[in-house]
């Protein structure tokens, strides 16, 4: 496999008006009766991003972000495990350097940090989140992370493995492991999967 994947295309932007605004009244609601001073950044912040368009569809607008992939034909031997080792540190940077936090369902994370319809409506009201909704997302990703790290661990379930066994039997050529822990084994299977499951149910939420 090679893949070589360009920088997103970008585009000029005026954010003079933007700024002044969240500085001045915050992200969430601006105010219907803004003052003279609003008003009149808002009307440079016009007329500059016109400027910007003109730029915007003569170079800007025609560029495309450059891909290239190929695929070579044992990329898909074991698919699974051919991707791990790609998706687990996107999704560490990911989290490390992440802006914002989409809305997760609350079965999907331990009870501790679950809030009550009451209490997200609450919240919502004020123009806010709740105070756990941060952290939820934390602990999704926490989960997508530690499942791809175990996938990229060819051999994780030898921690629940026993010693080794060496056959009596002379009619057999090989020994045995045994199971020293297989509730352990099939708890970490079902939080690896879970962790896949949560991959697949939140991967339009991975952005920064």
């Amino acid at each position: 496999m090679k893949v070589k994947i360009g920088p997103y295309t970008n585009r000029l932007i005026c954010n003079l008006y933007s700024n002044h605004m969240n500085k001045k009244y915050g992200y969430v609601d601006w105010p219907d009766n803004q003052d003279y001073e609003d008003h009149v950044l808002e009307a440079i912040d016009d007329g500059i991003q016109s400027v910007y368009n003109v730029f915007n569809r003569i170079w800007f607008d025609r560029r495309t972000q450059k891909i290239k992939v190929r695929i070579d034909k044992w990329d898909t031997w074991s698919m699974d495990h051919t991707l791990a080792p790609i998706i687990l540190p996107m999704l560490v940077q990911l989290k490390e350097t992440k802006h914002g936090a989409p809305m997760v369902d609350m079965e999907d994370v331990p009870k501790e940090l679950r809030a009550t319809k009451a209490q997200q409506n609450k919240y919502a009201k004020g123009g806010d989140v709740d105070p756990k909704h941060f952290e939820r997302w934390d602990w999704i990703m926490g989960e997508m992370i530690w499942a791809f790290e175990q996938k990229n661990r060819d051999h994780w379930e030898e921690d629940y493995y026993g010693p080794y066994i060496e056959s009596e039997d002379k009619r057999e050529l090989f020994g045995r492991f045994e199971w020293t822990d297989d509730e352990g084994r099939k708890k970490h299977q079902e939080r690896m999967s879970n962790g896949f499951r949560l991959f697949g149910k939140y991967y339009e939420n991975l952005w920064d």
